[in-house]
């Protein structure tokens, strides 16, 4: 009924603003125009619900635009919001703006909730050293160790950020002394602009090290990484967000910039493959993992993946034996970790959450002897001092962290990293969006936010009695499991003794172990 009465007012109003008045044209040309768009949903066939109710069908399309800010600003609590909810989100923008990140009144959560989780604090707590702990990465074949942070900033590439972002990410890296991931996209002129210590991370395309067919090239990458901003190169194996699966830059994106980053033509379109060419078998994976930090000089190497078949893992722990060689670190990245764009099944459905990751790779290098010779990394919705904390707990050395170092930047949440349409200049390659992103300023946010979060872990820590990482036991995290019921991870999981899978394996273990091959991921 709408669409008759908009028509027939605009006709009247037509005929006013000739006989009567032209200014009767005020109103006849927005009912016209209304009628039109009237029209047009009526005869258009691609959304039935604007055929069945012209006009008033749009109303449906508005509100679903508007949805995600709704629900961020108005509709979700301070500590239910997803991917992270605004209590988080707050804690890291106070921080980095150097405020007191402190709440009063108490906690909103519901400590009695299935799965919740708490610290141990002891009674009798020590003083907080002044100066953080860092982890020094490097086994016995590294010529170069490096100190690790507690908390570093994971990876994210040019393209995937915007030139400012990337920029004041590792000034503010640079800034805080800890180190900034490049993510699988290159090593671009942004990443060696701010000075801070780089880990180089060569994905499935080899972006930045590759031939003209897409293979890795030893001579490309033996220059990059020879550079004295690399202070560590990661091969990555697969993504928490999105592992197995490969990547299709459309050309139109590729433009001068992105293409000298990641060594390819420009304006053409790039496919990264879900799998890596330069190994097939776990014994292969670890001889190429040698081969790198040769050709790096001795710096520290290590791999990146997302937790998938225990066997596999096991299968290369196995290769690490029998070669005598080992990585220098492992990232362990969770299933919760973020990504610029990636299918929802995957998000939701494939892949380890990050506590059974750590807690899977901690357990076979502890079984295999190998725990002493390869530091843990674990990335995956780390944020505040208490996650880095319970990470260190579960098994991890260090953190990292990617969305809370975007937070930092400026992220709001929009999620619309996938559309080049970032409204605060972190996710975009729009120039307009971008120049809005201030480096100076931003670098020293994402100083202050790193600063403060380690101070955090390192304060939760002496609470909890302990002086350092090292003296973290399984004993100090507890879960509820049920409303009368609570758990130390001591109880909850198994946690291996040294050597134990080459001597006799547990039961639980034991078929695993049998079937893990050396020469085999099938």
């Amino acid at each position: 009924m709408l669409l008759p009465l908009i028509a027939l007012a605009a006709a009247g109003a037509l005929v006013l603003s000739f006989a009567v008045s032209l200014w009767w044209w005020c109103a006849a040309g927005p009912l016209l125009a209304l009628t039109g768009l009237g029209a047009w949903d009526l005869a258009q066939t691609r959304h039935s619900v604007l055929r069945n109710y012209p006009l008033l069908g749009h109303l449906r399309f508005l509100m679903e635009k508007l949805r995600p800010e709704i629900q961020q600003y108005f509709v979700e609590r301070n500590y239910d919001g997803r991917p992270y909810d605004r209590d988080v989100r707050s804690i890291v923008y106070e921080r980095a703006k150097g405020v007191d990140a402190e709440e009063p009144f108490g906690t909103e959560r519901d400590l009695y909730a299935d799965g919740y989780e708490f610290l141990v604090p002891s009674m009798h707590p020590v003083e907080a050293p002044e100066e953080p702990p860092t982890v020094r990465v490097g086994g016995p074949d590294c010529a170069r160790p490096y100190d690790m942070a507690l908390l570093n900033v994971s990876a994210m590439s040019f393209g995937a950020l915007s030139s400012n972002a990337i920029v004041a990410l590792n000034r503010g890296a640079a800034l805080g002394g800890f180190a900034h991931d490049t993510g699988e996209g290159g090593l671009s002129e942004y990443h060696l602009r701010g000075g801070g210590d780089l880990i180089w991370e060569i994905g499935t395309g080899y972006f930045g090290c590759r031939t003209p067919e897409g293979r890795f090239d030893g001579r490309e990458f033996a220059d990059k990484a020879a550079l004295p901003e690399v202070k560590c190169v990661s091969l990555k194996i697969s993504q928490g967000a999105k592992p197995g699966i490969g990547g299709v830059l459309p050309g139109a994106k590729v433009n001068a910039e992105i293409a000298r980053a990641r060594d390819v033509p420009e304006g053409e379109t790039v496919v990264s493959p879900p799998y890596h060419r330069v190994f097939s078998t776990p014994r292969e994976l670890v001889r190429f993992l040698a081969l790198m930090r040769e050709l790096a000089g001795g710096k520290p190497v290590g791999f990146k993946l997302c937790v998938g078949a225990r066997r596999q893992f096991l299968a290369v722990c196995k290769a690490m034996l029998a070669e005598g060689v080992t990585p220098d670190f492992i990232v362990v990245d969770g299933a919760e970790g973020g990504t610029g764009a990636a299918p929802l099944e995957f998000a939701d459905h494939l892949g380890m959450p990050l506590t059974e990751g750590l807690i899977t790779v901690r357990n076979a290098l502890v079984g295999t002897g190998l725990r002493d010779r390869i530091r843990i990394g674990a990335s995956g919705k780390v944020a505040t001092g208490s996650d880095i904390v319970k990470r260190l707990i579960q098994g991890a050395d260090y953190t990292n962290a990617a969305r809370a170092m975007m937070f930092a930047v400026g992220c709001i949440q929009a999620q619309r990293c996938h559309t080049n349409t970032c409204p605060v200049g972190v996710t975009t390659q729009d120039p307009r969006r971008v120049r809005a992103l201030d480096v100076a300023d931003k670098s020293l946010r994402v100083e202050r936010y790193q600063r403060a979060t380690v101070r955090s872990a390192v304060q939760i820590m002496a609470a909890m009695g302990v002086r350092g990482p090292g003296e973290l036991t399984t004993d100090m995290l507890v879960r509820r499991t049920d409303p009368t019921t609570v758990s130390s991870y001591t109880g909850l999981y198994e946690w291996l003794a040294p050597d134990v899978l080459l001597q006799e394996p547990p039961e639980a273990w034991d078929a695993d172990w049998r079937a893990a091959d050396p020469d085999s991921f099938v």
